[in-house]
């Protein structure tokens, strides 16, 4: 792939507050990869040799429980860093990250993580704030797995979405990449059957759009009525 202009890269989180010659300076040092849908740029356990920076495409972030069961942890959209398992003091990764269409990536050694958080102030900054936005994030998933019924739950991981990477159609709000009933079950800790049930009847009620692969929220306000119920 050609050298990045760096700024394409400067809305981003991580280049966000550093002037031009500085994310030049990183860009230096970049892979660029792309990666079809469905493949593993990394599994879990691995060693954490590289971290990565999402420039177009989706990542799901996918664990096992100790039963083998997938788990789907996260979404993470095109412009921000992942794979960062150096900022949590890791050596291998905590999980795995595939791609849920076809994406491209920058890549760097992971080598280079504590001379750019040394010396590009803002990299850091905007770093561990997306750490703690995604650990955020993990701790409210954890409280609902707890807390919450099954059907508040789907909502909850439907409006989730639709927040991340939702696209404004004539219909309602497009989840702007290709899901599947067996990933929302893998996103909320339920089956796959009571998954079907519940947007069937939601389809019915005109709240969504599902087909295979294709889910619009035509009517979001009711989805967030049903997390309150």
């Amino acid at each position: 792939m050609p050298k990045l202009d760096p700024s394409l890269l400067s809305p981003l989180p991580p280049f966000s507050r550093l002037p031009r010659d500085q994310i030049s300076q990183i860009l230096d040092h970049a892979t660029a990869k792309r990666f079809d849908a469905g493949v593993a740029i990394f599994d879990e356990g691995d060693a954490a040799d590289r971290f990565f920076l999402l420039l177009d495409g989706y990542v799901r972030v996918v664990r096992l429980t100790p039963a083998g069961e997938q788990v789907i942890a996260l979404h993470i959209p095109s412009g921000q860093l992942f794979g960062i398992a150096k900022a949590l003091q890791r050596t291998t990764y905590p999980a795995t990250a595939m791609t849920a269409v076809e994406s491209v990536v920058l890549c760097w050694p992971s080598r280079l993580w504590d001379g750019f958080v040394t010396n590009y102030d803002g990299f850091a900054t905007e770093t561990y704030k997306t750490v703690g936005d995604r650990l955020g994030e993990m701790h409210n998933r954890i409280a609902e797995m707890a807390t919450l019924h099954v059907e508040q739950r789907i909502a909850n991981a439907l409006l989730r979405l639709i927040n991340q990477t939702g696209r404004k159609t004539e219909h309602g709000i497009e989840i702007d990449f290709p899901i599947t009933r067996q990933d929302i079950s893998e996103m909320t800790g339920t089956t796959l059957h009571t998954v079907s049930r519940l947007l069937s009847a939601w389809q019915k009620d005109g709240i969504v759009e599902s087909r295979r692969k294709h889910i619009v929220v035509k009517d979001p306000h009711r989805l967030v009525i049903l997390t309150d119920s």
